[in-house]
């Protein structure tokens, strides 16, 4: 019995690994990339994508021979969506600001020392071609990253470049702590945060937290786009109104009330 139940385990983790070689950057792979990619035999890549083919969690290009994800992969992360609380209250928000704003409007959560992106709703300003549900962003360089960095207090902050996370992706790239920790400061001050060009090239945004019941952050909204768009020496005062009136909305939505909740610097468990 405790064979077959280590045998059961080990497909199920095969199966698995085999669905998260897929990506952004490799939406389709041959059999042969699987193979490469997890280590595994191609005749047993074969047999198993043809059963995740049967399940539909993979399709098959007939005219090329690759591999992507398929329809029950996306019924899958439809149903995780609609299952978080936080997914549902922020919706409507974050598309009225979107609409109101022109601008796009990120929501996330922190997650193992990261972002980890629900949602994302685009203004006419801010046009995208896909959705940041279920990317992945570091902390440093992202104006939500930094308003969650705010709360979560020096020692966790210490310890996030300790761990090599905060390496740079432009020059204008915060990478030593204590650059880091007096922009903090300064976050904490004005209720919310700024990332100008950290992350990539040509881009901005403006975040604010997102507080539970409890008061204590483990989310955020923003406001992004390019940089013409946002125009922050001009409209900074008007949009971070904007992004900190609807992430105080939401967080009241989520039980979060100023008079009774204390500001713990602890992240939130959704």
């Amino acid at each position: 019995m405790a064979t077959e139940s280590s045998a059961g385990t080990q497909a199920v983790e095969r199966a698995m690994s085999l669905l998260v070689c897929f990506s952004d950057e490799h939406s389709e792979l041959r059999t042969s990339e699987l193979s490469a990619r997890t280590g595994l035999g191609q005749s047993t890549v074969s047999r198993m994508i043809s059963s995740l083919e049967r399940l539909g969690f993979v399709t098959q290009d007939t005219r090329t021979g690759l591999y992507r994800l398929g329809p029950t992969a996306v019924t899958l992360g439809s149903v995780a969506l609609n299952s978080s609380f936080l997914f549902r209250g922020a919706r409507q928000i974050a598309q009225n600001l979107a609409h109101a704003t022109g601008l796009g409007v990120n929501l996330a959560e922190f997650r193992d020392d990261q972002l980890f992106y629900l949602c994302n709703f685009e203004g006419a300003k801010s046009p995208k071609s896909f959705t940041m549900a279920g990317r992945t962003a570091p902390l440093h360089v992202t104006g939500m990253g930094k308003a969650i960095l705010a709360e979560l207090g020096p020692q966790y902050l210490r310890a996030y470049y300790a761990k090599g996370l905060g390496h740079a992706y432009t020059p204008h790239t915060i990478t030593d702590p204590d650059r880091m920790e007096a922009a903090l400061a300064e976050v904490r001050s004005r209720g919310y945060a700024t990332e100008v060009e950290e992350l990539a090239f040509g881009r901005a945004c403006l975040a604010a937290p997102i507080r539970g019941r409890s008061g204590e952050v483990g989310a955020a909204l923003s406001l992004n786009g390019p940089l013409s768009e946002l125009d922050l020496p001009v409209r900074r005062q008007e949009l971070a109104l904007m992004v900190i009136e609807a992430a105080d909305e939401l967080s009241a939505a989520l039980g979060f009330s100023v008079t009774r909740a204390p500001r713990p610097r602890a992240p939130l468990t959704w």
